[in-house]
């Protein structure tokens, strides 16, 4: 591995890396500024697909950090990608926030909960027992049933709550229908986040705080990659899984010391 101050690329997850819900984790300022001092290269990938690209600029504006909207993607601007080059023009039966709902429009993707071409489903506050009903029908008539990503839970300020993936079950059980998931670790949005750096994945570094989302794309797309501890993973869940991060940190707030002192295996930084 390179020291990650050789490193051109970093792609960094948002949830549990950057913020809890709407408190800014400790030394992600520090983190931030280090990036923009060095000239870093960086793109803010989130599975979450709640949120626009503008909402995710606006919330971290409003924590005191200034960042350019080209520095975000999420996994409903890479649903809707994926849709639209699949079926273009295509209708669905959309469960989700105000993110995924625009990122679908703009896409040219039409609104039909009767005779849909997929149900997608992400991240939704309005989710009910008819959304449920109606999204079984209309898998049960042929829809194709879309998961924005695959993430069982996730961190806010309150503790853990449900993710997409756990919205999507019910309709997977009672269809017998699995879905797509588009989001990491699928390797559709990591390709992606890797061109909109305009870097190579030897260059690139993956920070996350999920071995089973952030650390397992990072390793299958040839990244290094950094844990974070701050989100939903805690030291004694990593032996749970048969591959390991390159690097575990505390938070974000350690990388640049990190970066400075050249650490380069994972054992320098895990005590």
């Amino acid at each position: 591995m390179q020291t990650l101050r050789n490193k051109k690329g970093f792609i960094c997850d948002m949830d549990g890396v950057i913020y809890h819900g709407n408190r800014l984790l400790p030394g992600v300022r520090e983190f931030v500024d280090w990036l923009q001092r060095e000239k870093k290269d960086f793109l803010f990938l989130t599975n979450n697909s709640g949120k626009t690209q503008r909402e995710l600029q606006a919330k971290l504006s409003r924590m005191g950090l200034d960042i350019d909207e080209k520095h975000f993607y999420t996994s409903a601007l890479a649903t809707a990608q994926f849709i639209a080059t699949q079926m273009p023009g295509a209708r669905a039966f959309v469960i989700g926030e105000p993110g995924l709902l625009n990122a679908l429009y703009e896409q040219g993707i039409t609104f039909d909960d009767v005779s849909p071409d997929y149900v997608i489903v992400g991240e939704s506050s309005s989710y009910t027992y008819d959304n449920i009903c109606r999204a079984v029908r209309c898998v049960q008539k042929g829809a194709r049933l879309i998961g924005t990503n695959s993430d069982l839970t996730g961190p806010t300020e309150q503790g853990i709550v449900p993710a997409c993936r756990a919205l999507v079950a019910p309709i997977e059980l009672a269809t017998g229908k699995e879905a797509y998931y588009i989001g990491k670790p699928n390797p559709l949005m990591m390709r992606t986040g890797i061109n909109l750096l305009g870097g190579h994945s030897q260059d690139t570094v993956i920070i996350g705080d999920r071995m089973d989302t952030d650390i397992v794309a990072g390793i299958e797309c040839g990244l290094d990659t950094v844990l974070v501890l701050s989100g939903v993973t805690d030291r004694s869940m990593i032996d749970h899984f048969p591959y390991r991060p390159r690097l575990v940190l505390q938070g974000v707030g350690d990388i640049p010391d990190a970066a400075e002192e050249g650490i380069v295996h994972l054992e320098s930084a895990v005590g």
